[in-house]
């Protein structure tokens, strides 16, 4: 049958918290029977939002990564007792076995889940499912991402086989999949949060090069050949850890540049020929 997906494109999160605002507001002070108690207005980010700055200026970016819960098909809170996967794939803490269990926090991998102390209950996103129960609820979609001005986060209602063809057209991928969870929640370009790049730019008699030939290779390989711009710059994103030689052709001239990626993203500042 069809279940309830959440597509995250990590490119267009602006880190406006839109999706965090909205969730307090349909969530603190409302009590939804049979959902969940209602949201302490401080301590609970049911969506988080991670942050990572990468290379150094004046090549670098920053990368936000919101974080719901992932309604893990696979849930270690499932397991446990404490929560319940419904048949449209929305994981929801179970109301009366969680009551009063504070380690049920601990019990999620990715962090999601809160101790409301007030209630004397365990908490976190339950992709508004009251509201996906409800047939006057005209948007359809959970607040989070009925509110997004970049459309970064959207919600998907499909058959697992509809959703299989998304995830290899689109590229989309689960965050830490080593896991094996089986998550719900599905990102686009996560390589902005989960690996790294070398940036550079080339300079030729002083003065920026456009259109310099510029290869990356790893083992003898070559994992892309780019082009630089106007400004003479470079960028390979989305690279693992591991050493790489950069190769670059300008002006009838060629160096080979030797670079090792070691859990952060190089600024190579200029090149000179």
């Amino acid at each position: 049958m069809k279940q309830w997906y959440m597509v995250i494109d990590v490119r267009w999160c602006h880190d406006c918290n839109n999706c965090f605002m909205s969730c307090k507001d349909e969530h603190v002070d409302n009590e939804w029977p049979g959902y969940t108690a209602a949201q302490p207005r401080h301590g609970h980010r049911w969506m988080n939002i991670e942050r990572r700055e990468r290379g150094r200026y004046s090549r670098n970016d920053y990368t936000y990564l919101p974080m719901p819960c992932q309604h893990c098909e696979k849930c270690p809170v499932v397991d446990a007792g404490y929560a319940t996967r419904r048949e449209d794939g929305i994981v929801m803490i179970d109301l009366e076995a969680a009551k009063g269990k504070e380690d049920v926090v601990g019990m999620c991998p990715y962090g999601a889940v809160y101790y409301n102390e007030e209630a004397g209950i365990a908490q976190k996103c339950t992709m508004c499912a009251h509201l996906l129960d409800d047939p006057d609820w005209i948007p359809g979609i959970p607040r989070c991402a009925h509110s997004c001005p970049t459309k970064a986060l959207k919600a998907f209602h499909l058959e697992p086989e509809e959703m299989e063809v998304m995830i290899k057209t689109e590229g989309l991928e689960v965050y830490k999949p080593e896991l094996g969870t089986n998550p719900h929640v599905f990102y686009k370009n996560l390589h902005r949060f989960t690996k790294n790049f070398v940036a550079a730019g080339v300079l030729v008699d002083g003065d920026c090069y456009e259109d310099a030939s510029v290869t990356l290779t790893k083992d003898g390989e070559v994992v892309e050949i780019q082009k630089t711009n106007f400004f003479g710059d470079f960028k390979f994103d989305g690279l693992d850890d591991g050493k790489y030689v950069i190769q670059i052709d300008a002006a009838g001239k060629h160096k080979d540049i030797d670079v090792e990626i070691a859990g952060k993203s190089l600024n190579l500042d200029f090149i000179e020929f």
